[in-house]
């Protein structure tokens, strides 16, 4: 499988409740494709560089994914037809994505979300090795030594 990367941009003027149909549209398709949805991630509305259906914002999403060149087309298709998406962009990330080792990195990710923070007195701190005062004067002395006997 190849690892993608797609970016949607969404009409702003939609509702959580309106824009939630779109990603689940999109996670049924990864199901049916038997693809792997590697993060769904949402930028949130942002000012375009320039106007799309004569809006000045959009609502941006960004999708990474394993899949084929089939589920794109499928994915990029319902795009085309859904009026709610003012536009998309799929770049290909990987040619040859190892989808063992990408599941390990999801799992490791959760499970650094999902571990409780440690208490401060459960770290343990290690100091550099700071010199006690007592060493530093002899460091001091033997220096003052060696130049004076120079």
């Amino acid at each position: 499988m190849r690892r993608y990367e797609t970016f949607i941009i969404i009409d702003p003027d939609l509702s959580d409740e309106e824009r939630s149909p779109i990603f689940e549209k999109v996670k049924d398709l990864i199901k049916q494709e038997e693809c792997l949805l590697v993060t769904l991630d949402e930028w949130g509305g942002r000012r375009l560089a320039y106007e799309i259906k004569k809006k000045s914002r959009g609502y941006y999403v960004r999708l990474d994914y394993c899949g084929t060149g089939k589920f794109v087309n499928e994915m990029e298709r319902f795009f085309r037809i859904d009026d709610r998406v003012m536009k998309y962009m799929t770049v290909l990330l990987d040619k040859y994505a190892d989808i063992e080792l990408i599941k390990e990195e999801i799992a490791k990710a959760e499970a650094k979300e999902t571990e409780p923070d440690q208490n401060e007195s459960d770290i343990e701190l290690s100091a550099p090795d700071i010199p006690d005062i007592n060493d530093s004067e002899t460091a001091e002395d033997e220096t003052t030594k060696t130049t004076e006997s120079e």
